[in-house]
C-alpha cells in the first residue's frame, strides 16, 4: 500500500488516513517533505520578478504541504499513544527538524526576499492588508530573532544548540512518561483504599490488571497533587501517593535532571549568542507581556497576598487535623483530605458530584450545548472515521444553516501510552488562501470507566474538557488566510485566554442542570447542590500558590545567567529551594504544582519561560467575563461577539489590538484580584 502522507488525503476534511499510516510512511513523507520544502523556498529566493504578495507571501504558506501534514499527523499520535517505535522516531525526527528550521530562518536569501516585499510595501508599490502586513512582519521577527545577523561561526553554534535542545526535549518527555507510569503506588490491602467508592476501586483492580499485579494500582497524574488525595482516609497512603508523586525524576532510572540542566544551561548559551540576558528576555520579548519586568511584577505582586491566604487555610487545616490526632502536625498530604472534609461539612464537597457526571451527558450536554448555544455551531458524530486509536471519536461540527465548519477528534481516556495532562492540537489549520478547514483534537486524561460501568467525572475533569475544548474552538472558528497565522497560533500568553473563558460555561446554572444528571436515576443534580457549587468557586490559596510557586520556578530556570545555573543534576533541588524561597513563596504545606523534575511544560512542551501565561491569560478571562455577565451570558449575541472579535482573528493580526477592540480598553486585573481573593 502507498504512503498516504505523500499526497492530500481524500478522507473527510482530510482527516490523516490513520488506518493506513506506519511509522515507516511517517519517515519517508517527513524526509520528502523537507527536502520539497527547502527546493520551493529556494524557487522564491531566487525568483527575479519583483516581490508581492502572491510570490513571497502566498506562495511560502503553500510550501511545506507534505511536512505539515506530516508532523502533524505523526505528533497527534504519538503524544497520545506511543509506541517504543513512535518514541525511536521522535528523537530521530526532532533534531532532524530543528535542523530543517534552521536552514531556513539563516537562508539569507530569504530574508532579503521578504525585507524587498516590506520595502516595496513602505514605497506604496505594493499593497498590503493587515493580514499581510502582519505576516510579512512576523516572518521576519522570526528571521531577526532566529540568528539572522550572526556571523558565520555564531550561525554554526546556534545550529548545534538548537539540535542538541530539540533532541534533549524528546529525551526529557520519554524519561519523565515512563517515570511517571513506574511512580504508581500498587496496594495489596483493601482497608487500605477506605475512602474510595466501588466504581473507583473497579478502576483501579483494572489498573492492576493491566499490568499482572494483584490488587489495586493507583496511578499518578502529571501533576504534584493527586485527585486521589481528596478521599484516601488511610494517612500512610496519602504520604506514599504524595511522595511518589513529588519525587518523580529525583533519582533511579527515571531522573530528570541531568537533562534538565543541560536544557537550561544551553537555552541560556542560546539567548547570549542571540543577543539577550537570558532566555526569558528572549521568550517574552514575542509575547503580549513583550518583556521580563511586566512578567515579574505580576508575580511578584501576587505573591504575598496568595502566601498569606494559603497559611490562613492551613491553620484551619491544622486544627481539623489536631482534633482528629492530637499527635499528629499537618503534612502536604493531608490538605486536599482535609480541605474536602472541610468542604463537606460546609454542606458540599465536589466529590459528591461524580455520580452526576457521566462523560457523555457532559460532553454532549454541557460542553457541546454551550458551544452550540454560543455560535450555534453542532456536532455530529461520524463512526465511519478513524482516530489514531479505537478510543478516539471524531464530530463532524457545522455551522447553523448545517454548512461543515470542520472537525474535532476526542480522546477522553487515560493509558499508559498517553502522555500525561491534557492537550489541543490541530490535524489540519484553517485557512482561505488553502481552503482548509479546521481539524482539532481534544485529548485529556480522565479515568476510563471500568467493565459494564459508565465513565464518571471529577468536577477537575470537566473543567479540564472545556478547558480544552476553548483551544478546540479557538482552532474551529478561526476565519483567517495564513494557515501559519491560524487558530491558536498567537502568543502563548493570549493561547490560554479563550479556553479559560470556555471554562465559566461549566458553572453557569442552567447548563449545570442540562448535564449534570445522576447516571442511573437521571435525576437533575439538586438545585441547593447547584448554588453551592457556584458558590465555591472562589480560587483557594492552595490552587492558586502551586501554580505561582510553579510559574516562578520556570523564571527562575529562565532569568537565571549561564554561570549561576546548576553544572549537574545534584544542584536541581538546592535551585529550586533558594528560587522559592528569594521570590516569597517557599511555605512548605503548597507544593509547585509542578517540581522540575516533572516540569514538562517547560522542559518538553513549548512553555519555556511562558508557564505564568496562565495568570496572565486569567486577567483577560476574568475581565471577559465581566464583559459575558454584563452582555447577555451564555447567548447567541454574546457568543458571535465573542467569535467575530477574538476567535476568529486568531493569529492573523496583533493579539491584544484584537482584545482592545473587543473589549473598548485593556484588560482590568481588578477582576483577578476579585476572584483571587485579593481586592481591596
Amino acid at each position: 500500500m502507498g504512503n498516504s502522507l505523500l499526497a492530500p488525503s481524500t478522507l473527510p476534511f482530510t482527516l490523516p488516513d490513520y488506518a493506513t499510516i506506519t511509522t515507516d510512511h511517517v519517515r519517508e513523507a517527513v524526509t520528502v517533505g523537507m527536502q520539497e520544502q527547502l527546493t520551493e523556498l529556494a524557487a522564491i529566493a531566487a525568483d527575479t520578478a519583483e516581490p508581492t504578495v502572491e510570490n513571497v507571501l502566498h506562495a511560502w504558506e503553500r510550501s511545506g504541504a507534505v511536512l505539515d501534514r506530516s508532523v502533524a499527523a505523526f505528533w497527534v499520535a504519538r503524544s497520545a499513544d506511543t509506541t517504543p517505535e513512535r518514541d525511536e522516531l521522535m528523537a530521530e525526527l526532532s533534531p532532524a527538524l530543528a535542523t530543517h528550521s534552521d536552514a531556513i530562518l539563516l537562508d539569507r536569501g530569504l530574508y532579503e526576499r521578504l525585507r524587498a516585499l516590506a520595502d516595496r510595501a513602505g514605497r506604496g508599490e505594493v499593497e498590503l492588508d493587515a493580514q499581510d502586513s502582519y505576516n510579512l512582519q512576523k516572518r521576519l521577527t522570526d528571521y531577526e530573532r532566529g540568528g539572522i545577523t550572526l556571523g558565520e561561526d555564531d550561525q554554526q553554534r546556534l545550529r548545534e544548540l538548537n539540535t542538541q535542545l530539540a533532541a534533549l526535549s524528546v529525551e526529557f518527555e520519554q524519561v519523565l512518561s515512563a517515570g511517571r507510569n513506574a511512580a504508581a503506588v500498587h496496594v495489596t490491602d483493601e482497608a487500605e483504599l477506605a475512602g474510595l467508592s466501588d466504581d473507583e476501586m473497579a478502576t483501579l483492580r483494572t489498573a492492576a490488571q493491566a499490568r499482572d499485579l494483584d490488587g489495586w494500582l493507583l496511578p499518578i497524574v502529571n501533576t504534584s497533587g493527586q485527585p486521589l488525595l481528596d478521599v484516601l482516609e488511610n494517612r500512610s497512603l496519602r504520604q506514599r501517593v504524595h511522595q511518589a508523586s513529588v519525587s518523580r525524576g529525583l533519582g533511579g532510572e527515571h531522573d530528570t535532571r541531568d537533562l534538565l540542566v543541560r536544557i537550561v544551561r544551553l537555552r541560556s548559551e542560546r539567548a547570549s549568542l542571540l543577543g539577550y540576558a537570558h532566555h526569558a528576555a528572549y521568550a517574552h520579548e514575542n509575547t503580549c507581556a513583550q518583556n521580563t519586568g511586566a512578567v515579574n511584577d505580576l508575580l511578584a505582586r501576587l505573591a504575598p497576598g496568595v502566601v498569606q491566604i494559603a497559611e490562613r487555610e492551613a491553620e484551619t487545616l491544622a486544627k481539623r487535623l489536631h482534633a482528629a490526632d492530637p499527635a499528629a502536625a499537618l503534612e502536604p498530604w493531608d490538605w486536599q483530605f482535609l480541605a474536602s472534609r472541610e468542604a463537606a461539612e460546609a454542606g458540599f464537597d465536589t466529590d459528591q458530584l461524580k455520580p452526576y457526571l457521566e462523560f457523555e451527558r457532559v460532553l454532549h450536554d454541557g460542553v457541546f450545548a454551550a458551544a452550540t448555544a454560543l455560535y450555534g455551531i453542532t456536532f455530529h458524530e461520524r463512526a465511519e472515521l478513524i482516530g489514531y486509536t479505537d478510543q478516539a471519536r471524531v464530530f463532524e461540527v457545522r455551522e447553523e444553516d448545517g454548512t461543515p465548519l470542520g472537525a474535532v477528534v476526542i480522546d477522553p481516556y487515560t493509558r499508559p501510552t498517553k502522555k500525561g495532562g491534557a492537550w489541543m492540537t490541530s490535524l489540519v489549520k484553517q485557512a482561505h488562501l488553502t481552503g482548509d478547514l479546521p481539524v482539532v483534537t481534544n485529548t485529556c486524561n480522565v479515568p476510563p470507566p471500568a467493565p459494564g460501568s459508565p465513565s464518571l467525572m471529577t468536577w477537575t475533569n470537566v473543567i479540564t474538557l472545556f478547558h480544552e475544548f476553548g483551544h478546540d474552538l479557538h482552532g474551529l472558528l478561526s476565519d483567517v488566510r495564513y494557515p501559519s497565522r491560524s487558530g491558536t497560533a498567537v502568543p502563548r500568553d493570549f493561547v490560554e485566554f479563550p479556553s479559560q473563558v470556555n471554562e465559566i460555561w461549566a458553572w453557569e446554572p442552567a447548563l449545570l442542570t442540562q448535564f449534570a444528571r445522576h447516571h442511573e436515576t437521571g435525576e437533575a443534580l439538586p438545585q441547593e447542590w447547584v448554588k453551592a457549587l457556584v458558590a465555591s468557586r472562589e480560587e483557594s490559596g492552595y490552587h492558586t500558590l502551586e501554580l505561582l510557586k510553579a510559574m516562578l520556578l520556570d523564571q527562575a530556570w529562565h532569568q537565571t545567567p549561564l554561570e549561576e545555573l546548576p553544572e549537574d543534576a545534584s544542584g536541581v533541588e538546592a535551585f529550586e529551594t533558594a528560587a522559592l524561597e528569594r521570590a516569597g513563596v517557599a511555605f512548605p504545606l503548597v507544593p509547585p504544582r509542578y517540581r522540575s523534575t516533572y516540569f514538562a511544560h517547560i522542559f518538553s512542551g513549548g512553555y519555556s519561560a511562558g508557564y505564568y501565561s496562565y495568570l496572565w491569560s486569567e486577567v483577560m478571562d476574568a475581565d471577559s467575563v465581566a464583559w459575558f455577565r454584563d452582555n447577555g451570558g451564555l447567548s447567541r449575541e454574546a457568543g458571535e461577539t465573542f467569535r467575530r472579535g477574538l476567535l476568529g482573528p486568531a493569529g492573523s493580526v496583533e493579539a491584544m489590538d484584537t482584545y482592545r477592540a473587543f473589549r473598548g480598553a485593556d484588560p482590568d486585573v481588578s477582576h483577578l484580584l476579585e476572584r483571587l481573593g485579593l481586592g481591596s
